[in-house]
């Protein structure tokens, strides 16, 4: 028999109109039951406002009792909700190989700037770790912004990489750079 980990890890979603208080709320209500946020990213979609959380408690625990006591808090909110139990090999946090790079993307808003960029990269053997995109400028003018954090593929640099996507940046009629993010150590 397998021995259970004495610490349950759940994947929390929460997705809605944005308001105030959201947060507080929801990381009140995660408080009260004990639980550790041990991972965390939150962000505005145009009106909609989206958590995402890795949720850790001691045994014993469930899943049904963390979702049905955030469930109550999240209708209050007017948020839909999501909990899903995460297994012992989707807890650690692996570090992507490779140099760690911000690949920003600045253009005139189009249809298929995210699918043509992230084609290219994933072509390359790129890892994107995290994704952002925005839409600035005036609503005669949109501009389309796309912020990447992607690892790249061993023996490859940044400045290969941007060179790389020369063919891509004029096609989209974009600007493409690629820089190092040093890394922090906690």
């Amino acid at each position: 028999m397998t021995p259970q980990p004495e610490i349950l890890h759940y994947a929390v979603s929460v997705v809605g109109k944005d308001r105030t208080g959201i947060v507080s709320g929801i990381a009140e209500a995660l408080f009260r039951l004990g639980c550790n946020l041990a991972d965390s990213s939150c962000t505005m979609l145009a009106g909609e406002f989206a958590v995402i959380l890795i949720v850790s408690h001691v045994r014993p625990f469930s899943k049904g009792r963390l979702y049905d006591e955030l469930k109550p808090v999240c209708d209050g909110l007017g948020m839909s909700l999501a909990v899903r139990t995460l297994q012992a090999d989707e807890i650690a946090r692996l570090e992507p190989p490779g140099e760690i790079c911000l690949i920003s993307v600045y253009g005139a808003d189009q249809p298929g700037i995210v699918y043509r960029v992230t084609q290219e990269l994933a072509e390359r053997g790129v890892n994107i770790t995290d994704l952002n995109t925005k839409l600035i400028g005036t609503h005669a003018e949109p501009v389309y912004v796309m912020m990447l954090e992607a690892a790249l593929p061993e023996g490859q640099t940044p400045e290969e990489l941007e060179a790389l996507l020369g063919d891509l940046k004029k096609e989209l009629n974009v600007e493409i750079g690629v820089r190092v993010v040093t890394p922090v150590a906690f």
